[in-house]
């Protein structure tokens, strides 16, 4: 298994990292039947990668085995701006048999946090996520991990997140205060009802106060 550093935003900011804790401990009062999290948002730079590997490095420090799998095979920037990878493999040639699992999982500097890469784009992601492999690997990853954090696209533009919210035990929304729409986060909220899945709470981000600069809503805050 090959090693990786990480490279997160926020990591030396004391109110930051304490607005994540608060993040970890409302996700924990989720219920100890939440063990595998999607996490999706409206459009595109809402900070939901950086709030994925974050949440994931907070859970790590309680010494929780953290899988984040990256399940954006369209667009993703995690690999290129977050960690020192090159060169990676990851969901699209593990869900295509082009490699094992093994080889698509990277250690990273922190003891019990790993992550699996989107991979090289592939030209059909919804198929490759409907189909019966990505259940399946969620079910086999469940066994060895505490928790898994799936990094989906936001599903105000594309799909993915609701095909993979089902698999998931519940699924968090990141919102971002810059010029988002009452009706985009209604229309998001109710593509993932009608998916079936379990909504545990929305994390506001982009939101400067005296003491933090993130915070975590409950579902159900202001948009309905």
């Amino acid at each position: 298994m090959e090693s990786i550093r990480l490279k997160l935003q926020g990591e030396r900011s004391y109110p930051v990292q304490e607005a994540y804790k608060v993040l970890r401990t409302n996700l924990l009062f989720c219920g100890k039947d939440i063990h595998v999290v999607a996490v999706t948002s409206c459009r595109e730079n809402e900070g939901k990668t950086t709030i994925c590997l974050n949440l994931a490095k907070s859970l790590a420090e309680l010494n929780k085995r953290v899988l984040v799998i990256d399940a954006d095979m369209r667009k993703s920037v995690m690999a290129g701006r977050d960690t020192t990878a090159k060169n990676v493999v990851g969901l699209s040639e593990m869900l295509t048999g082009m490699n094992s699992l093994g080889e698509c999982i990277y250690k990273t500097q922190h003891e019990t946090l790993q992550i699996m890469f989107a991979g090289k784009y592939p030209p059909n992601p919804v198929e490759l996520l409907n189909g019966k492999y990505f259940p399946a690997l969620l079910e086999e990853l469940r066994n060895h991990y505490d928790f898994i954090i799936v990094d989906t696209p936001p599903l105000g533009e594309v799909i993915d997140a609701a095909v993979v919210a089902p698999y998931c035990d519940g699924t968090m929304l990141v919102m971002s205060d810059r010029n988002l729409r009452i009706k985009q986060v209604q229309d998001v909220v109710q593509q993932l009802e009608k998916s079936g899945s379990k909504i545990l709470g929305v994390i506001q981000n982009n939101t400067r106060s005296k003491d933090r600069a993130y915070y975590y809503r409950h579902k159900g805050y202001g948009y309905r």
